[in-house]
């Protein structure tokens, strides 16, 4: 049903007009009682072997919902109601942006893909944190928030930027996320070097510390698909040497292989990171570097290409504790997540693994 819905509505109309419109249903839904309740029991029944535990976070299962969908703090109930287990908001930046001007978002419906230059279009730091400070939460949910660099703002003072947000964010985030990956903020993917990511993870970790006294709050950092692998591995030890909490693996991709034979070639030329089916393969492949590198001492999160439980399943196998998706719900729908969270409690019965824990890195401990 949602398919020719999908058709018949949703592919007919400008895609970010299309998510806002959804992004309003779901809102709408999750405010009214018999309505929450209603999708809540059909679209997120829980599977107890499915319950996760990552840095230190109990969750109802693996799967959560990634950074840019809400990117304001607004819906979070909502994307919960749906089913996923844990939801991050954002990217946040220390001022709000308009983003990038429009049309700005586009739909590779044949490769089941998307191309965004949004540019981190949010309300602000301030403003979101107001919004997280006085959230009254109908569902129990790990929220993470994503954070990122004000556009405006030079290279050389990106880290007060993000000091400037985990200031005013930490408090109220589950988890914190530091995104120096988006392809679609000028100068953004420099602070993915080494010597530029320590001072900034460094000076992040302590306002976060100095802010929350009565936790920890845990602390990650998201990756671009386009890195060399020797970078792979110099983040990694990085991240071990810092002791973050965790790697997401992995944001959009600037490449366009195995593009254009099904998808309209004027498409496939539009600039932006590009998200879907076709990021597949590379971001299953820097987890498995990345647990390689740094084992089970640090959580990883796979993100990226990810549509079924399948492949929710092999990120599992290859390293990830956590999963993520946000592309494949636009083609799949609100009976997405139960798909998956049922398709991957099947996996785990048919599996040699007691528990999705064991199951985490198994394939690369193990090669087939």
């Amino acid at each position: 049903m949602y398919k020719i819905f999908f058709n018949l509505v949703f592919k007919r109309m400008d895609p970010e007009k299309a998510h806002h419109l959804a992004f309003r249903w779901i809102r709408l839904a999750a405010r009214i009682p018999v309505l929450r309740t209603f999708a809540a029991a059909a679209l997120a029944p829980r599977h107890k072997e499915l319950r996760t535990e990552a840095f230190g976070l109990r969750m109802h299962g693996p799967f959560g919902l990634a950074a840019g969908f809400d990117k304001n703090a607004v819906a979070i109930d909502g994307m919960s109601m749906l089913g996923f287990d844990h939801v991050e908001i954002g990217t946040v930046t220390g001022e709000p942006q308009p983003g990038n001007p429009r049309k700005r978002l586009f739909r590779l419906v044949a490769d089941r893909a998307l191309i965004n230059r949004m540019g981190f279009n949010n309300d602000g730091s301030l403003t979101v944190a107001a919004r997280l400070a006085t959230r009254e939460p109908v569902f129990r949910t790990v929220v993470g928030v994503n954070i990122g660099k004000t556009k405006v703002v030079p290279e050389a003072e990106a880290v007060a930027d993000y000091v400037k947000s985990a200031e005013r964010l930490a408090p109220y985030a589950d988890y914190l996320v530091v995104n120096v990956s988006s392809p679609n903020t000028p100068g953004l993917r420099n602070l993915q070097a080494v010597d530029h990511l320590r001072p900034l993870l460094t000076a992040v970790r302590e306002a976060a510390d100095r802010t929350v006294a009565n936790r920890r709050v845990p602390l990650l950092v998201k990756i671009a698909p386009d890195l060399a692998d020797e970078d792979i591995d110099a983040v990694a030890d990085l991240a071990v040497e810092l002791s973050l909490d965790g790697i997401i693996a992995t944001n959009t991709t600037i490449a366009r292989e195995g593009l254009g034979l099904r998808s309209a070639a004027e498409l496939v030329k539009e600039t932006g990171g590009l998200s879907g089916a076709p990021l597949k393969a590379r971001s299953l492949e820097v987890l498995r570097r990345l647990y390689a590198r740094v084992g089970d001492r640090i959580t990883l999160v796979g993100v990226g290409g990810i549509e079924t439980a399948e492949d929710a399943w092999q990120r599992i196998l290859a390293g990830a504790t956590l999963v993520q998706g946000y592309s494949a719900f636009v083609y799949e729908g609100p009976f997405w997540c139960r798909a998956i969270h049922k398709g991957l409690a099947a996996r785990l019965r048919t599996s040699p693994y007691a528990t999705l824990a064991d199951a985490v890195g198994a394939d690369v401990r193990t090669p087939r």
